[in-house]
Parts: structure tokens; sequence; C-alpha cells
């Protein structure tokens, strides 16, 4: 009996560690799969897609830069999906094509349960107005904090962000603000930006790092990102990357599709030490 096809797609793929990341899950779990990666062309993405799941396979996940194109293509979405306005896991139910967005629930999961991070009644920060601070704005809010105030270079940017989740804010004050305007105490400094993979810091004001702010970068790198070097070189104890969001988010993907939740702990820790060689 041949093994359940699933695969992530973007271009550049080459660096991509979900093959590594599902093939563990799916030792770890039991469940028969093959999990490869597929490098489409700019302009094939929907062609390419249709034939993966034209030769039976089960489920996408989507990387940059095709994630809104994915979200676009199916015909129907998650509520999760729907309010991120863009896809990182696919699969066909009944011939539809299925979009979902695990991306806010790896970061949530990441902060609660893996760093012990309390975000109800919370003063959030975070950085970046693109499509990587969307897909996580809902699943944060779900939290209940105090506060969550987007910061971007673009202040008009931030704001439409903010009115768009205005009607899942609940109980939380959700602003916006300019980088260089942004003052205040904050219990968590998020940066959803990939500024810091290119060297790059948004120009905050260091007196927005507090002896006990929890410092968290969506993106990952062998040693501590530009933004989490900057932090602890301004006083951040608690400072923390995206890897355990990466691990967090095809866990959730894996459950999507196979109904099992693999553990996420070992997972981290196998990459964590081949990163760091």
């Amino acid at each position: 009996m041949k093994n359940d096809l699933y695969a992530v797609i973007g271009h550049p793929i080459s660096h991509s560690k979900s093959p590594r990341i599902h093939g563990l899950f799916a030792s770890q779990t039991g469940e028969a799969l093959e999990y490869t990666a597929i490098q489409a062309p700019l302009n094939g993405f929907e062609n390419t897609v249709t034939e993966f799941f034209a030769r039976g396979g089960k489920g996408l996940n989507v990387t940059v830069p095709f994630k809104e194109a994915a979200w676009q293509m199916a015909g129907r979405h998650s509520a999760r999906a729907l309010k991120a306005g863009a896809a990182n896991t696919l699969y066909q139910d009944n011939g539809v094509l299925v979009a979902d967005n695990t991306d806010g629930a790896g970061l949530v999961k990441d902060l609660l349960h893996n760093h012990q991070v309390a975000l109800k009644g919370a003063r959030v920060l975070i950085l970046g107005a693109g499509g990587a601070v969307r897909g996580v704005l809902a699943p944060l809010l779900l939290e209940q904090p105090h506060t969550l105030v987007i910061a971007n270079r673009t202040p008009a940017k931030a704001q439409n962000l903010a009115a768009l989740f205005a009607d899942v804010a609940g109980v939380t004050w959700l602003g916006s603000q300019a980088y260089d305007s942004v003052t205040g105490d904050f219990d968590v400094i998020i940066n959803g930006t990939s500024a810091s993979l290119q060297g790059d810091l948004p120009p905050l004001s260091v007196e927005l790092i507090g002896a006990d702010t929890v410092i968290y970068d969506m993106m990952y790198a062998a040693t501590n990102t530009t933004f989490n070097q900057w932090a602890r070189d301004n006083g951040a104890k608690r400072v923390y990357d995206g890897l355990g969001m990466l691990v967090e988010q095809a866990a959730e993907a894996f459950e999507v599709w196979r109904g099992v939740r693999p553990q996420t702990a070992p997972v981290i820790a196998s990459l964590r030490t081949l990163t760091a060689n």
C-alpha cells in the first residue's frame, strides 16, 4: 500500500525544514505518509497545485510567495484563513479545495506552552503590517490581551489592519502607530517583519524594553536574529525566535490532515540542534 503524499510548495524551497518536520511527525505518530518539497514556477502555482492533487496528493503546506494565491484558489476557507486573507495549508474535501491558515495557532501555542508567556490581559506590540502579521492577529486577539498595538513604517497600513480586525478585537484595545511614535510599557513585543533576516531593524526606542518584556521574533536563525540581538543588547532577558512557531504551525496542519496531534518538543529540540550546526 502506497503512503499518502504531502508536500510543501514555494519558490525558492530548498531551504525548507518542512519535510524534516513532517517526517519526524510521521515517525513519531506511525502515520504512513511521504512528504516532499515542490518548487513551483512563479507563474505556475495553480497548475502545480492542480497536478499535485490530480495524482493523488492529500495535502500541501504553502510558503512564500504563494500564500495569497493559495487563498484565492480555494473553494472553501476555514474561519481563520478567511480572516487572514492567506493560506499556508491546503487539502481537498469531496473534490473541493479547502484553505486553512495555521500560522497564528502556531505562534500562540509556542508563546503559551513552550515559553509560558501569558497573553490574557497582556500589553502586546506587534511590528509589521504585512501578510505574516495579518495571519496571526485573530488568534492573538482570541487570547484577550489588554492591548494590541500594530506598528509599521507606513502608519496607514497599520491603521488599515487594525480596522480590518476591529470586529474580532473583543475586550482588547486594538490600535496602530508608526514605529518612531510608539511609546509605553509592553509585556510582549513580537517582530512580524523579515527585516532582521537582512540585518535591518525597525526604528524603535530602546525604552520600550523593560526588565520583564518578552521579545519574540517570528523569524529564526542559527544564532540570534538581528532583532533579538538588539533586544538582548538593550537588557531583554526573555528573548525567543520563531523556530517553535514553525514546528507548532506544522503540527497544527498535520492534525488538520491526519486527525492526530504530534508532540512538538522533541522536534523543536532536533531542529535547534540541526540549525546550530
